[in-house]
């Protein structure tokens, strides 16, 4: 493939990786949405590139690869820590 139709997948990749954190936690980004969107868009660029160079243009392990490292990467802005203090985090609460 490619190198521009690559970082084209590579930034689809990003993006939907992070519209999927704010979709299905967004109790666990706190920040922006463009900060967690341009994280992952960033990690699935830069990952996507590295992976490509190294595992010689092979698409199939460069894609999976790269949504593994995006996910990854884009999981470091998240704060569980947060959401449990605010009260919407999803685990149960035990009766006292």
């Amino acid at each position: 493939m490619p190198l521009p139709v690559e970082a084209a997948v590579f930034a689809l990749i990003g993006l939907l990786a992070g519209a999927v954190a704010l979709f299905v936690v967004p109790e666990y980004f706190p920040m922006a949405r463009a900060l967690t969107l341009g994280t992952a868009l960033a990690s699935a660029l830069l990952s996507g590139v590295v992976a490509s160079f190294t595992l010689a243009g092979d698409p199939t392990p460069t894609v999976a690869v790269t949504v593994l490292a995006t996910a990854l990467l884009t999981s470091v802005l998240a704060r569980p820590d947060l959401a449990a203090k605010r009260g919407s985090h999803r685990r149960r609460r035990h009766a006292a």
